[in-house]
């Protein structure tokens, strides 16, 4: 009753803000889907523009259609502008929670007054989002922090929603043709783990911290320090950054920042974390990325909200490395070779056919600037020649997909002329060169000797312990011989004295028999 309690308000919802009406809308040259609309329609007006009606509607059904929405407000190619634009509110403006709530639950979750922890604490959030809001606030030291606290009452609405979406998986794994290929059930179960571990603010700060540690040297990016002693599942602290959201591209023209060189640095970042690292900042949208206009730190981008990160094992990040640079030389019969040899498509498929499928979806992409180049749509086209080859979706992979669409949407505001394959080639190609040779072993050697410090030590004792057992053995091998020598000689003697036997009783049976025939043969 309680998940049919969640349907009924999120049907209501929709139909409150006439988002079914919407949706018929691009379908009134349809005969029956154009009289449904007409249907839905009648003695229903708008006052607010369809923006607005979406976003209203996403804010009051809660963090996963919100998480939706930003998605959406990232694809100009995709999504009419009046309505990205209203979207685009849900990154960092969703409607906060009362300030006096917010205060109970920092003194709550350290158990002092607020006074006795900070110097000076901003009752009014600077940003809130679906998940959590932030303050600003001094330290008695004063260190500039935020704050960021966990919105109440957020589990029970993400374990409702959850509980839906697992029931209508079985239905789409149970009724569709396509349902087993497109494993929804693990698709639904990775959400989960994402939107779980959002929910734990701990988590957050450990995903950062380990991210700042990654990004230390690679002076492109900047991640806030976590204050670890004051840091609880519901409220952490963190070193506060100063810089200009991404999406204010005029102001950041005017203060002398090089665009074209931050929508490079950007592919650089994510390519850097993706492949080598395996852990990635998968919630990129723009409400989560500053630039820096600090002299130190000019041009740099500024990275918050760490609850979704997603990571890669070994195996993945070469998949994907190899899939990638194939297809960055148009090498289409590689890439079928490799959908084939990871399993990913059953082993009887013809590479020709699924090389000339997937150069026709890939090739009229190729050398054209990003305005004119939709990853949504080849994504859809790949997903067409997908259920043509039965490829089976990997759930492991679905964030890097949705990061992928955050970062085309994002480099798409910032250089609509930015060459996307152009900029991630050498890229790859240099890191796949590191993946093998000489520089592959050396550093295998670095990476492994520690472990090889440990047992140095121990090498003698180890070495005499080896030798000892290899003696014992060698004894024991010589022994296992000469009993097998001697039973050989035993089984001889056996094999001897039974054919002696039988040779008598032969001869005992035989003899009446030679005597008359000898006594015949004489007379």
């Amino acid at each position: 009753m309680r998940y049919f309690a969640r349907l009924l308000v999120i049907s209501w919802t929709i139909f409150k803000y006439g988002l079914d009406e919407l949706a018929l809308s691009g379908f009134r040259r349809h005969r029956l889907l154009g009289l449904l609309h007409r249907l839905v329609s009648v003695g229903r007006a708008w006052e607010l523009p369809r923006g607005v009606r979406l976003r209203l509607a996403l804010e009051q059904l809660g963090p996963i259609f919100v998480k939706f929405g930003q998605v959406l407000s990232t694809r100009r190619d995709l999504v009419p502008d009046d309505m990205v634009e209203e979207l685009a509110k849900l990154q960092d403006r969703v409607p906060p929670f009362p300030a006096a709530q917010s205060r109970a639950l920092v003194e709550k979750a350290f158990g002092k007054r607020i006074e006795d922890i900070f110097a000076t604490f901003e009752a009014e959030p600077v940003a809130s989002a679906s998940i959590a809001q932030v303050h600003f606030a001094t330290l008695k030291d004063g260190r500039e922090v935020a704050v960021k606290v966990l919105r109440p009452g957020m589990l029970d609405i993400i374990e409702d929603d959850l509980a839906l979406l697992r029931t209508l998986a079985g239905w789409v794994e149970r009724f569709s043709a396509d349902g087993r290929r497109l494993k929804p059930r693990e698709v639904v179960a990775e959400f989960n783990n994402y939107l779980h571990d959002e929910l734990d603010l701990v988590r957050e700060a450990a995903n950062a911290t380990q991210l700042r540690r990654n990004m230390d040297g690679l002076g492109l990016v900047l991640v806030p320090e976590m204050i670890w002693e004051l840091c609880t599942q519901q409220v952490i602290v963190m070193q506060r950054m100063h810089g200009v959201p991404i999406s204010q591209t005029q102001r950041l023209r005017e203060a002398g920042v090089d665009i074209p060189k931050l929508a490079r640095d950007g592919v650089t970042i994510f390519f850097t974390q993706v492949f080598r690292d395996g852990f990635f900042h998968a919630d990129m949208h723009p409400g989560n990325i500053q630039v820096s206009l600090d002299p130190a730190t000019f041009g740099r981008y500024i990275a918050l909200d760490f609850g979704i990160i997603g990571t890669l094992t070994e195996v993945d990040k070469e998949y994907l490395a190899q899939n990638f640079i194939a297809f960055f030389r148009r090498d289409y019969k590689r890439v079928a070779e490799l959908h084939i040899e990871s399993g990913w498509v059953p082993p009887n498929t013809r590479v020709d056919e699924l090389e000339g499928a997937v150069r026709a979806v890939c090739e009229p992409h190729f050398d054209r600037p990003l305005k004119d180049i939709s990853l949504g749509q080849v994504l859809m086209r790949l997903f067409q020649t997908s259920r043509r080859f039965n490829v089976e979706i990997q759930p492991q992979l679905v964030l890097l997909q949705k990061t992928l669409l955050n970062i085309e949407g994002l480099g798409r505001q910032l250089d609509p002329e930015l060459d996307l394959w152009a900029t991630a080639k050498p890229f790859l190609e240099r890191w796949m060169n590191e993946q093998v040779g000489w520089r592959a072993l050396l550093n295998g050697i670095k990476k492994e000797a520690p472990r090889y410090a440990q047992f140095f030590p121990e090498f003698p004792r180890l070495l005499h312990d080896a030798l000892k057992r290899q003696g014992q053995s060698s004894d024991e091998t010589a022994l296992l011989r000469a009993m097998l020598v001697e039973q050989r000689r035993t089984n001889r003697l056996l094999m001897g004295f039974l054919l002696a036997l039988g040779g008598f009783v032969l001869g005992l049976l035989t003899t009446p028999w030679l005597m008359r025939f000898w006594t015949s043969l004489m007379h």
